[in-house]
């Protein structure tokens, strides 16, 4: 059996990815425009790395430009 690697993302990488600014990123989170965070200590969060290219590529796809 083929083990499943995921890969999680930190708060700058996701802004870097983004190109979103911190208080972007959680005002978008705060109105489900983008996906929450998983904890993964007490003051720890990370964004599965395909939950952020699934959002960055619905937004080129949902592009008009």
């Amino acid at each position: 059996m083929n083990p499943i690697t995921i890969t999680l993302l930190s708060r700058q990488s996701v802004q870097t990815r983004t190109t979103l600014s911190r208080s972007s990123l959680y005002a978008m989170i705060a109105k489900g425009e983008f996906p929450s965070p998983i904890k993964i200590s007490g003051r720890r969060v990370a964004w599965p790395e395909t939950t952020v290219n699934d959002w960055i590529q619905s937004r080129i796809e949902s592009s008009s430009i």
